[in-house]
């Protein structure tokens, strides 16, 4: 695996949440870390001790600095990251307790990101050397020149022979340019090796329908047929996906979750076991953990899907125990959960 060299591209922002789970209006303090759905990516497969690099715009100030010191102190690559604009995207976050949700308010608008046109990156120049590409929805929804920088990616990937990766990720209040998720989307999709997503997001983006998933505990039985029937309609709009995975969620309350996933690969349909999570530490990230946990899966475990699934879901389950965006953890910490025990004893 050391020859492996992963490159994600996204934006990453500047996340200010209050602290102790309290509301915007009751606190003078705010909480900063970095994340987005990309880096977020590329930060786990760090972790798990692969060649990863982030790709992005950011400004020339001080604020960007701290950000590209916080993503190399996890090995992050970031010496592609182009220096232009005149800001660092943010986001507010409004942790959620009980039956209260979390809220979120971005202002990303007129950020380094946003501000990217076609022709500013050396994709050749960055891919060189590569073997895998990330990209996600966000990134594409930004702006219409962003989403017109991610299809310049995917096909310079995709003709230097790249696996290519795409997180649909929808976010409703970030398409706000003209088009639709399935005006835009489909098309780089189609060129993609490994899709995730959700089922709204599949819905969203491809018009397949999919089974609730109503997991109350963790002797949850999938409807397999039922995916399988989605993700077939899914292989047969997208025929280049050697790897379609869906990730499964049901929100019993803001702090209990449950968790997981399937993977159709070489015609069939694979799926993972339920994780009971309660309480939730901080649930952002949890679907970037799931996505960097199979790529390293389907890296790591070319002959054993199963495995890689496995990983990916045991990754997505650790992410909501630690705060932040980043998942923290390594490759052998996820494996232990994926093969182990469910006690969370301490280990001694």
């Amino acid at each position: 695996m050391q020859s492996e060299k992963i490159v994600a591209f996204g934006e990453i922002m500047m996340r200010l949440t209050p602290p102790d789970k309290l509301r915007f209006n009751q606190t003078d303090l705010l909480q900063v870390n970095y994340g987005g759905s990309e880096a977020n990516v590329a930060v786990s497969l760090a972790n798990y001790g692969l060649d990863s690099e982030f790709v992005t715009s950011l400004p020339a100030n001080r604020i960007a600095d701290a950000c590209l010191d916080d993503l190399r102190s996890y090995r992050v690559g970031t010496g592609h990251i182009l220096r232009a604009g005149d800001r660092i995207g943010l986001y507010y976050m409004e942790e959620s307790a009980a039956l209260r949700n979390s809220h979120v308010v971005y202002d990303r608008s007129g950020s380094s990101f946003a501000q990217l046109r076609p022709g500013q990156i050396d994709w050749e120049a960055i891919l060189r050397g590569a073997t895998w590409f990330h990209w996600s929805g966000i990134a594409a929804a930004v702006s219409e020149s962003t989403a017109a920088v991610c299809a310049e990616a995917v096909t310079t990937a995709r003709r230097m022979c790249l696996t290519v990766s795409c997180d649909i990720n929808f976010r409703k209040n970030l398409w706000r340019y003209g088009k639709r998720i399935d005006e835009v989307l489909p098309p780089m999709m189609e060129q993609c090796d490994v899709l995730f997503g959700t089922d709204e997001e599949y819905r969203r983006t491809l018009g397949v329908e999919f089974p609730a998933f109503e997991a109350l505990d963790a002797a949850y039985e999938l409807d397999t047929a039922g995916y399988e029937t989605a993700a077939k309609e899914i292989a047969c709009r997208c025929p280049r996906a050697r790897a379609i995975v869906f990730a499964l969620r049901n929100v019993l309350s803001a702090n209990h979750h449950t968790i997981s996933g399937t993977l159709y690969t070489q015609e069939r349909l694979l799926r993972t076991r339920v994780y009971d999570i309660d309480p939730v530490i901080d649930c952002v990230g949890v679907g970037d953990a799931f996505v960097a946990g199979l790529i390293y899966g389907l890296i790591a475990h070319r002959d054993a899907p199963q495995e890689a699934l496995d990983f990916g879901a045991a990754a997505c389950a650790l992410k909501n125990t630690v705060p932040g965006d980043y998942n923290q953890f390594s490759a052998e910490e996820v494996r232990t959960l994926a093969t182990g025990s469910l006690s969370g004893r301490i280990a001694r």
